[in-house]
């Protein structure tokens, strides 16, 4: 007999019934199961709740046991209702299907029992239909919901207050006082030993400038190696420990050096209280190696360091030494090293050594130079100090430069050889007392030649001295000298005779000087050394003072004087409110923190005083006259051969336009058009170029051209005289005024052929010739009035004060306006109309295009 073939509705149903069969299976499994495994869960729930809430910790170890003990009880108690759990039988789960979706004659049964009896053709067709008629019942069957019999037995429902217990503790665990669940397995004693506590920091230098490295913080737990400054400090506290714990540090060759402990620092415990055992350490970390902490043979910590070495300094001249415009000594210098220079100063000594037997009252000179600022973005400095009441003025020096930074490291720089620069004295009787003055000081065994030298002074009083209080000042001073032994009795001396000295030259204004300096030199201090703001405010209020003090006394004496200097810088009247303006701004930068940019301020309001005095202490005015009338000139040839070029020019543009203008000659003839529209058009009749201008005629522009190569040699001619009065001086013009020399002769000879836009282009070099020579000649000329001490510049303008245009660049001071000419209201009112005039020509649509090209070209639209 063959089998029945299976149709896709009876692989359906078997499916469905395959489905709800596991699902009622699952469902059987779960309520008989969960009674029996509840009583094991809550158990363990209130074990871990326990646990989390920190109640183990608290508990003697013997209640603690107990309590393990209770709970080990309980949960063998709990897995006994377990033996009583039986899976579902096959049965079970058919009959559970068919009493949960109400099914009657068992369908579900029916579709996987057989007949019983006799197995026969007939029988099996009649099962096969029985069974079909069942299965269409089966068309919505469903499996059965889990039904438990736990509220039976918990009517009061006791088992969420543990589910609750659970949830509170597992949050609570979380905070500070929660507990774990290794509590309960934990003794007591095991429980309260607590390891030690390990803090290792290093401090770097205070001059670097750089924060503590904490070594046991948890960001640098996976730091290999730490880079340190060299001198660092390293510090290492051991709290809780042995008090046996050792700690030393073991270079990269294998030395290893032990760090001795200090005596820990700290509050007294109380009384009946154990103080905690506490190790410090503290060490320096000069070169690479390895920290180790241990206690006995356990390692407690280990932590490796690459040192970074502290680098000598370097210093160095920028620039030669030379003399400021009030007799200053002007360096300018650059230092460099890695964390900032601590100090600095200028080393002088005398080029010739004094002789065997002679006895000085003064050594050198005392020079701190000012450091650059740290983290700046220049190394350069510059320093300004008045040497000239020095004993050593006006003699031969070796000056060396020293700088020291923090880490005790010294350089020096390059010796240089210089005269120190002296205060002028222009008159003779001043003069002489300062050389007295300075043999004394040199040499207190030259007092009797001293001596003699003022008897030879004083000898004729009426024929020496205009001011007898000069002469009872020097016979004061002689007779002082006379009764001097001792050093300091002949330094008094010296001191007096400087002071007769400048009372000869200058009078009461020299008192004034010497105030203002020592008000600018203690608020420099102030500001350097970081004082208070009261302070910054008392050292301003005596600059204040001194300041007008010294304006009004020199305004006094440039009122007798009408050859005295006037109060200007570079040029420019240099008003009150100009030097108020600048003390106001040094007071409020140094009061809101600020000093460099208060001190640079100082120093430029410094340069200033300098400059006001440059001519009154200078003479050597007749050079200075020369030098600008020789300037003078210079521009006149410059302004000259602008003009020149500029006619040329012209004279070229009219040729063209009789050569190439043929064509436009209908503008005379619609010249009509225009008249009633612009009256600058010319009329019909008049002979006129594309510009309005009236033509010339060919004769006239050979004319023309022939005047403008006249006047270009006559131009050459006055260069080549300028260049021998400058060689006169003691200059040497550069190759710029040979270019322009040059370039004038090729113009002269291109306007003679009557070729003026090659002559255009002649004068062109030539003008640029002529600026070039025009720049090197003014450096030339700072630099010998530089060395005079007598300019207004000093020598001292850098091309690092410029701009790339070579404009001053701005600064917190007055501007000197020395690049920058302001045009007046009739310059401005000029150029508006010049441009008013273009615009209105080159909006004509009947101009020429050669018109409109050149008029575009002035406006710079194309």
């Amino acid at each position: 007999m063959t089998e029945r073939p299976t149709s896709s509705g009876e692989r359906s149903l078997a499916g469905r019934l395959a489905l709800s069969r596991l699902a009622t299976r699952a469902s059987m499994v779960s309520e008989r199961g969960w009674p029996l495994v509840l009583p094991l869960l809550i158990v363990a729930s209130l074990f871990l709740s326990l646990s989390w809430f920190g109640l183990f910790p608290r508990l003697p170890d013997a209640a603690r046991i107990g309590l393990l003990a209770l709970f080990a009880l309980a949960a063998l108690a709990a897995l006994y209702p377990l033996r009583f759990f039986r899976m579902p039988t096959a049965v079970e789960v058919d009959r559970r299907i068919e009493a949960a979706n109400e099914l009657l004659h068992s369908p579900v049964q029916v579709q996987t029992d057989r007949p019983s009896g006799a197995d026969s053709i007939f029988s099996q067709a009649l099962w096969r239909e029985h069974q079909k008629r069942m299965a269409e019942r089966l068309s919505s069957l469903g499996a059965d919901r889990p039904r438990s019999s736990v509220p039976d037995y918990d009517r009061w429902g006791l088992r969420a207050v543990a589910g609750l217990l659970f949830v509170t503790a597992l949050a609570f665990s979380f905070g500070p006082f929660g507990g774990r669940v290794s509590d309960g397995f934990v003794a007591r004693a095991a429980r309260d030993t607590v390891p030690p506590r390990i803090d290792a920091w290093v401090t770097p230098p205070a001059y670097t400038g750089k924060a503590p490295l904490f070594l046991t913080a948890d960001a640098n737990q996976a730091v290999q190696t730490f880079s340190v400054p060299q001198g660092s400090d390293v510090s290492l506290r051991v709290t809780g420990g042995s008090g046996e714990e050792t700690l030393s540090y073991a270079d990269t060759g294998g030395n290893a050096r032990a760090i001795e402990p200090a005596a820990p620092k700290g509050a007294t415990p109380a009384a009946g209280q154990a103080a905690p055992k506490l190790r410090q350490f503290t060490g320096k970390l000069n070169t690479d190696g390895t920290l180790t902490l241990k206690s006995g043979d356990d390692d407690l910590g280990h932590w490796a360091f690459a040192v970074i070495p502290d680098k000598p300094p370097t210093i160095r001249f920028v620039g030669e030494p030379k003399r400021a415009v009030n007799g200053s000594i002007e360096l300018n210098y650059e230092i460099a090293d890695d964390y900032g220079a601590a100090s600095a100063k200028a080393v002088f000594e005398l080029s010739a050594p004094p002789a065997a037997n002679a006895h000085a009252l003064y050594g050198p000179p005392d020079m701190p130079l000012t450091l650059p600022r740290r983290g700046g973005k220049t190394n350069v400095a510059k320093t300004t100090k008045d040497l000239t009441e020095h004993v050593w003025a006006g003699s031969g020096i070796k000056l060396t430069l020293s700088v020291t930074d923090d880490a005790g490291h010294t350089a020096t720089s390059d010796t240089r050889t210089l005269v120190m620069p002296e205060r002028p004295f222009a008159n003779p009787l001043a003069r002489a007392v300062v050389e007295q003055r300075r043999l004394l000081a040199l040499d207190t065994n030259a007092k009797p030649r001293v001596l003699d030298l003022i008897d030879a002074i004083t000898l004729r009083p009426e024929d020496t001295f205009d001011n007898m209080s000069n002469y009872l000042a020097i016979m004061s001073a002689r007779s002082r000298l006379k009764i001097s032994e001792s050093d300091d009795q002949l330094r008094n001396v010296v001191s007096y005779l400087w002071e007769i000295a400048l009372g000869i030259e200058e009078g009461n204004l020299s008192a004034a000087e010497r105030r203002l300096r020592q008000a600018q030199q203690a608020l420099q201090d102030a500001i350097k050394n970081g004082a208070s703001d009261q302070e910054i405010e008392k050292a301003m209020k005596e600059l204040r003072e001194a300041m007008n003090q010294f304006l009004q006394e020199f305004a006094q004496r440039a009122q007798q004087n009408p050859n005295a200097p006037q109060m200007q810088q570079n040029g420019r009247e240099l008003r009150q409110s100009d030097i108020d303006r600048m003390m106001d701004q040094i007071e409020n930068l140094a009061k809101s923190g600020d000093r460099d940019k208060a001190q640079q301020l100082l120093s430029e309001l410094q340069d200033m005083m300098n400059n006001l005095q440059a001519g009154r202490q200078q003479p050597g005015g007749e050079q200075d006259s020369e030098m600008r009338q020789q300037m003078d000139k210079l521009g006149d040839i410059m302004r000259r051969q602008q003009e020149m070029m500029n006619d040329t020019f012209r004279l070229d543009q009219m040729q063209r336009g009789q050569r190439g203008q043929d064509g436009d000659q209908q503008m005379g003839e619609d010249g009509e058009l225009q008249q009633g529209q612009d009256e600058q058009r010319p009329g019909p009749g008049e002979d006129r170029d594309p510009l309005g201008r009236p033509k010339m005629s060919p004769k006239d522009l050979a004319d023309a051209l022939k005047q403008l190569q006249e006047g270009q040699g006559q131009l050459q001619s006055e260069l080549d005289q300028l260049k021998k009065g400058l060689e006169g001086m003691g200059m040497e013009p550069n190759e710029g005024f040979g270019e322009a020399g040059k370039s004038m002769g090729n113009a002269e000879k291109s306007l003679g052929e009557g070729n003026g836009d090659q002559a255009v282009g002649h004068q062109g070099r030539a003008l640029e010739a002529l600026r070039r020579g025009a720049k090197d000649m003014m450096k030339q000329m700072q630099a010998m009035q530089g060395d005079q001490g007598g300019s207004e510049q000093g020598g001292r303008e850098q091309n690092a004060d410029r701009d790339p245009l070579g404009r001053p660049r701005a600064t917190n001071g007055p501007d000197d306006g020395t690049s920058v000419k302001v045009p007046d209201e009739i310059d401005v009112q000029r150029a508006r109309q010049i441009l008013d005039a273009i615009r209105k020509r080159l909006g004509n649509a009947l101009s020429p295009d050669i018109e409109r090209s050149y008029l575009e070209r002035l406006l710079e639209l194309k």
